[in-house]
């Protein structure tokens, strides 16, 4: 059994959620640029993967072939795009319960961090106007392996000044909860148990949680 002393948290799908906006750039992007539409049910194929990925799959929806250079540009104008909206985040969207345990673990001692993939997380916690609950934040630019790698958690631990098998973390992919296995961390899956039943526990969101809960883990395992 190892005392938790810090949390480390997903960003998308944990705390707020980007996904709509993600959608309206690609489908900016396929209406503006590649000739068709880009559905809703067609987007859920985007979901979780890299922005190059996605790119190719939607080429491959359209029938469309372009060269790495033209596909380049296009997937910077789609970020671009998706910057511009998330720049319009307001603190209305984060997930319920979200603040009410940062200011819970803020007043137990728990060290907060962040470890999200995505490269534009600093713009969105900004946003959302929470920059101040995280001591750490490692994004897209300070790793070098995608999740199920734990570089990203560990990195995190490592700014805390906390030994991996003392942090907790909060995952919404499989992948993600994998990252946390691998680096030897408490893992809390946020949403379904059938998709993330390798988590040490899982809840539907964080209002759910609470630090005594939290430090239930450490009885049980």
């Amino acid at each position: 059994m190892s005392e938790i002393k810090a949390c480390l948290f997903d960003l998308d799908g944990v705390i707020v959620d980007t996904a709509k906006y993600h959608y309206k750039a690609w489908k900016r992007l396929a209406n503006e640029k590649l000739g068709f539409d880009l559905t809703e049910e067609q987007n859920e194929q985007l979901k979780g993967i890299s922005r190059m990925k996605s790119l190719d799959i939607m080429l491959e929806m359209g029938g469309l072939t372009l060269s790495d250079e033209k596909k380049k540009e296009y997937a910077a104008i789609k970020n671009e795009w998706y910057k511009e909206l998330i720049k319009d985040m307001s603190p209305d969207e984060i997930f319920p319960g979200v603040t009410g345990f940062l200011d819970e673990l803020k007043e137990k001692g728990i060290r907060i961090g962040l470890g999200s993939a995505s490269k534009n997380a600093m713009t969105i916690i900004k946003a959302l106007k929470i920059e101040e609950y995280f001591e750490t934040i490692i994004d897209g630019h300070k790793v070098t392996q995608p999740k199920p790698h734990p570089e990203i958690f560990l990195n995190g631990a490592k700014e805390l000044g906390v030994s991996p098998e003392n942090c907790a973390v909060f995952e919404d992919a499989v992948s993600g909860v994998q990252s946390a296995i691998n680096g030897n961390m408490y893992s809390i899956g946020v949403g379904s148990p059938d998709v993330l039943g390798e988590a040490d526990m899982v809840i539907a969101g964080l209002h759910e949680m609470s630090f005594e809960k939290l430090k239930s883990l450490e009885r049980e395992m």
